[in-house]
């Protein structure tokens, strides 16, 4: 028995009326069943915001609707996006010392949670290369200095393009992308911090939230800009802590928050839930 094709539209365009009549009246004519739908209009910007997923009663070529929607996206100035379901966003993985995010995802996407394919990790060091081998993933160990933060990006970059990469995740990468290299993948780079920031920068920075008796442990993950941890937010949490706990408690319950905070974003993302909004973002979820 064959499951019909699914697929996600999201758009986003100036508010006026007639786009979900438009939009709904364009899937009922083709046979499709919209299995979900939510909507979005920002009175703040007079932006309207989309995202519908449905199901075909006949196979349906992606290529071929979205050329079909072409007339009613130009009509309303629309910035549409069609996604096939059976096609999973490709997603590169990239970390460094720290592996708490990384374990995190290899798992929710091993047991079936995060629908996506896992082409690649790339690291500064090569302390995760066992663990990517125990999940047959190749790694990629790319050091960086420097002198050398030119080249390898450039090679991260030769290798998002060769393994046609949709998303870059940032699972505690600790060194900071260049302007060129934010721009390229723009809107398609998570990342994941503390939210300390910018109050507790540099070094240790659960000692000095420590140090100053912080009652709220929290972490945030957003699309990555050249303003370091100023890009759109995507998800946030907190924990609540207290004076008896070290700064090895607060660092513990910042990495369960952490790991949480970039798996939502993460899922929310390659399910096509998340809407740039400027600088910020419509998550439907």
């Amino acid at each position: 028995m064959s499951t019909a094709p699914e697929f996600v539209l999201t758009l986003s365009c100036p508010d006026t009326t007639g786009i979900v009549y438009h939009v709904t009246g364009f899937l009922f004519e083709r046979g499709c069943n919209i299995l979900d739908s939510a909507q979005f209009g920002d009175a703040s910007t007079g932006l309207f915001f989309m995202r519908v997923h449905f199901s075909a009663a006949a196979p349906l070529d992606r290529d071929a609707l979205e050329e079909a929607f072409r007339p009613i996206a130009a009509r309303f100035a629309m910035d549409a996006r069609l996604h096939a379901l059976a096609v999973r966003p490709r997603v590169l993985l990239m970390v460094s010392k720290f592996g708490h995010c990384l374990n995190d995802l290899l798992f929710r996407w091993s047991s079936g949670q995060l629908a996506m394919e896992i082409p690649a990790i790339v690291s500064n060091h090569a302390d995760f290369q066992p663990l990517a081998h125990g999940y047959r993933i190749p790694f990629f160990y790319l050091p960086v200095t420097a002198a050398t933060r030119a080249q390898q990006e450039e090679r991260l970059l030769e290798l998002v393009e060769r393994e046609r990469i949709d998303l870059v995740v940032l699972a505690r990468y600790m060194q900071i992308l260049s302007q060129p290299t934010c721009a390229r993948l723009k809107g398609r780079a998570i990342n994941i911090h503390h939210s300390f920031l910018p109050s507790f920068k540099g070094a240790k920075p659960y000692l000095q939230a420590h140090d100053r008796g912080v009652k709220l442990i929290g972490a945030t993950a957003h699309y990555v800009t050249a303003d370091l941890d100023e890009g759109p937010i995507i998800e946030q949490d907190v924990e609540r802590v207290d004076h008896a706990m070290g700064p090895e408690a607060l660092a513990a319950i910042g990495r369960d928050v952490e790991s949480v905070v970039l798996a939502r974003a993460v899922r929310w993302h390659v399910e096509h839930r998340v809407l740039l909004n400027g600088h910020r973002t419509v998550v439907f979820r």
